[in-house]
């Protein structure tokens, strides 16, 4: 059992996490939803489900399962150099399928670790007519016909966020995103990537917008996902008021202390902590049980805003879009934060998004409409170039593969977010013939 924890113990574990720009890495989680000929997403339990690919890519490439009883319910593959960190196959609650890739030094590694897990992907389907789908919400399920996947963690969420916001089971189950991470060396340059990361997430909401589509419909959301988002749970999503006003350590940790908790981990079981303060645990215990380093570390997993501090700084306001796509996010936020002038840049216009309404109002305005969002007199497609402009610069300063920019400039220069096409293409034929192929990853 882990040593009991303290404050002091808290802020150490968040200094420590601090590294040079030198040892600066780039991680990238890929999120997919699987799902049949008619739109449906494949299940995780049957002849043909979730498990079963899960099996047979773990005989085919030998990755190291956990099982939960009787139930695989995750993947680990072997560390490729040059990165220390293993990539992982991971299961969301509606049975959608996560690579956690590795963390790496250059983006050509993230490239090459999708591309060999899109191929292994696409070997274990063909010919079953399942289509694995970058796609914000998933377009034609009802949400309540869904079911969990077997894990303990997901059984705990499932009963206790619908308490906490109306769409809790869509975001859980319907939906999918793109997240990348990233280093930070000190406290300060962490807040100055936390403030920017944050400030810029509707942007990053209006540029990747991908889901204009729920149980059959048109939503009247460009990202139908970044407004469920606002529906689940105010109380560990969207931007936290302890850091808003200026990001510290100390101010997360303590934005985290008192974040509710829903579950807790004893012994292998999963349990309902039913929005109890991790800070009352510490302090009071639970049943003469008090904390460790993994409770906390488990804790800071169930708190979903915007931007979120763990041991890096994770982006999180990504709709999922295609494999290039997904590269060309990693590359833009790489160009951005792993530059001083790219990042000086960037903040500018965050200054200028920040002009109108609240943080809220803008990610719900950047929700709606994508690209075509305005903000205060400013149009969100021109702001999107101005960025994507500096990360290019930024990925030159780093002597980066700036063609794995090149899908994300394509797309900005339209002024278009993928959402706009996907939804033309339904309002012309709204069958799965005609949009699954237009999702797949």
């Amino acid at each position: 059992m882990d040593s009991r924890l303290n404050q002091a113990d808290l802020l150490h574990l968040a200094h420590s996490y601090e590294k040079g720009p030198e040892l600066w890495r780039v991680g990238g989680e890929f999120e997919r939803a699987f799902l049949q000929a008619d739109g449906r997403p494949l299940p995780y339990f049957g002849e043909r489900g979730v498990q079963w690919f899960l099996q047979t890519y773990q005989e085919k490439h030998g990755w190291k399962p956990k099982v939960e009883g009787e139930n695989l319910i995750e993947l680990k593959g072997e560390a490729r150099a040059p990165t220390p960190a293993a990539p992982y196959l991971t299961l969301e609650p509606g049975a959608q399928v996560e690579l956690s890739g590795g963390a790496y030094l250059r983006l050509r590694d993230i490239a090459e670790e999708l591309r060999e897990d899109r191929q292994r992907t696409w070997e274990i389907l063909q010919d079953t007519g399942i289509v694995p789908t970058a796609c914000g919400l998933t377009p034609y399920a009802k949400i309540d016909d869904i079911p969990f996947v077997p894990k303990g963690r997901y059984a705990v969420m499932q009963r206790y966020l619908p308490s906490r916001g109306p769409r809790a089971h869509w975001m859980m189950k319907g939906t999918c995103a793109v997240q990348a991470s990233f280093d930070f060396s000190d406290e300060a340059d962490c807040a100055r990537k936390f403030h920017l990361v944050t400030d810029l997430a509707p942007l990053t909401v209006a540029i990747f917008a991908n889901s204009p589509i729920a149980e059959g419909k048109v939503t009247g959301w460009m990202s139908t996902r970044a407004w469920v988002w606002t529906q689940t749970d105010s109380a560990r999503t969207g931007f936290p008021a302890a850091v808003q006003k200026g990001y510290t350590h100390q101010g997360w940790i303590n934005y985290l202390l008192d974040s509710p908790m829903m579950f807790h981990m004893r012994e292998g079981q999963w349990t309902p902590a039913n929005g109890r303060s991790f800070r009352s645990w510490m302090q009071e215990g639970i049943d003469g049980l008090y904390p460790g380093r993994s409770d906390w570390e488990l804790h800071q997993t169930s708190v979903f805003p915007e931007c979120r501090v763990k041991n890096t700084v994770e982006i999180r306001s990504a709709d999922a879009v295609n494999s290039e796509l997904a590269i060309a996010f990693c590359a833009y936020w790489k160009g951005l934060l792993y530059s001083r002038a790219a990042l000086d840049g960037a903040r500018m216009v965050a200054d200028r998004l920040k002009t109108a309404g609240t943080p809220e109002d803008r990610h719900l305005e950047a929700a709606r409409h994508g690209l075509a969002a305005i903000f205060g007199g400013f149009e969100a497609a021109d702001m999107a170039r101005d960025l994507v402009t500096l990360a290019r610069l930024g990925l030159r300063e780093q002597g980066e593969e700036l063609e794995l920019l090149r899908p994300l400039e394509e797309l900005v220069a339209t002024g278009r977010s993928p959402a706009a096409a996907l939804l033309n293409a339904w309002l012309r034929d709204p069958s799965p013939a005609n949009i699954l192929p237009r999702i797949r990853w």
